[in-house]
């Protein structure tokens, strides 16, 4: 994959893909992410609700992970692994049990107890519960005598108003479209919503930590493959220790020909193989920014195929609720888009100037 991207100075003048075509190619990638995601997020919710323990299927779901991911990390960043010792390998267990152990085993409990719709809205919710962490740690700052700082905040806010408004408030129940023949949901509780969310707001808390982990463990060990394998690896490890801790069961631990095994080998290929390399390239090519842009695409597939096939019910503080969060979520989005564009302007300046400076004192 790194042999098709073209270098920055060369991309201009021999463009490797037409344009045209690369322009629809990477909404589709994106759209791809967002159907995977939905498709695992409601076979998951299947899983579980079948008894599936939520550790067990994170063991095997990142071992899956990291035997898909690992012929990528020995054909494209043989050389890293001269650079691992015991630093970079604590830095990987601590990545892995930010962002394996407590942010996936605290969404699938979540899962578990609430529905796919439901917990959807919280995997938009990162990005502002990051955003909430870096101004409390100091590493972002919030410019609210400019209208990118303002929308990022008015953006914030107007999520957490959305998430209050699909948790506290009903309505009236919208009767779409007639009642499935599929897969019963499980009977939830208001104590296993309480539990569920409280749960869903951990799994955000630490994948916004995660970040913070991922962010350093890049500067120490500048590795895309090779640290995800080796996170999955370790979360693996890390969670079946915790899993048979809770759960000394051995019938839980085994897998049949059935739904739980199909569970796992998509979770992993797909969630971890296809979508981590279609993210990257999106990146790429167009900056970080880009791919969250298409999370309310998930939010809206999750909550009709929530209903359709799993028979959970859509009331109308659930739509007023999840359309306030991806208001909130653009407005967010659209401000740090400005602030990280206008870094770059800056920055480019400032190199001019530097280039210009050097070339006067010749």
């Amino acid at each position: 994959m790194a042999d098709d991207e073209p270098r920055a100075e060369e991309a201009v003048v021999v463009p490797i893909k037409p344009p045209a075509l690369q322009t629809a190619a990477l909404p589709l990638s994106m759209v791809v992410v967002q159907v995977l995601t939905v498709a695992m997020l409601l076979l998951s919710k299947v899983a579980l609700n079948t008894g599936m323990r939520p550790l067990v299927l994170i063991v095997y779901r990142n071992l899956i992970a990291a035997a898909a991911v690992a012929p990528l990390a020995f054909i494209f960043e043989r050389e890293m692994w001269n650079k691992l010792n015991l630093a970079v390998l604590g830095w990987i267990s601590l990545n892995a049990t930010f962002g394996v152990v407590l942010a996936m085993g605290s969404y699938y409990y979540g899962l578990r107890a609430t529905n796919p719709a439901y917990s959807a809205i919280f995997l938009n919710l990162i990005p502002i519960v990051t955003f909430v962490i870096a101004i409390v740690v100091g590493a972002e700052k919030v410019a609210l005598g400019k209208w990118p700082g303002r929308m990022k905040l008015l953006g914030a806010l107007t999520c957490v108003g959305g998430t209050m408004t699909v948790s506290l408030l009903k309505g009236r129940l919208l009767h779409l479209w007639p009642a499935h023949g599929g897969y019963a949901p499980a009977a939830t509780s208001d104590h296993d919503m309480v539990a569920g969310t409280i749960f869903l707001c951990g799994s955000c808390l630490s994948f916004a930590l995660w970040f913070i982990v991922q962010a350093r463990l890049g500067k120490v060990f500048p590795s895309r493959y090779w640290a995800t394998m080796l996170t999955c690896l370790s979360g693996s490890i890390q969670s079946c220790v915790v899993g048979v801790f809770l759960s000394h069961d051995r019938a839980d631990w085994r897998l049949n020909w059935d739904l739980q095994l199909l569970t796992v080998v998509c979770s992993g290929v797909f969630n971890t193989g296809i979508t981590f390399v279609l993210i990257s390239w999106a990146v790429s090519r167009r900056g970080p920014i880009y791919p969250p842009m298409f999370n309310s695409l998930s939010l809206i597939i999750t909550t009709v195929m929530d209903s359709l096939l799993l028979g959970t019910n859509i009331y109308m503080g659930g739509v007023a609720g999840t359309l306030l969060v991806i208001a909130g979520l653009y407005a967010f989005l659209w401000g740090k888009g400005k602030e990280l564009q206008a870094a770059l302007v800056a920055k480019k300046l400032e190199q001019e100037e530097q280039k210009q400076g050097r070339v006067e004192m010749t």
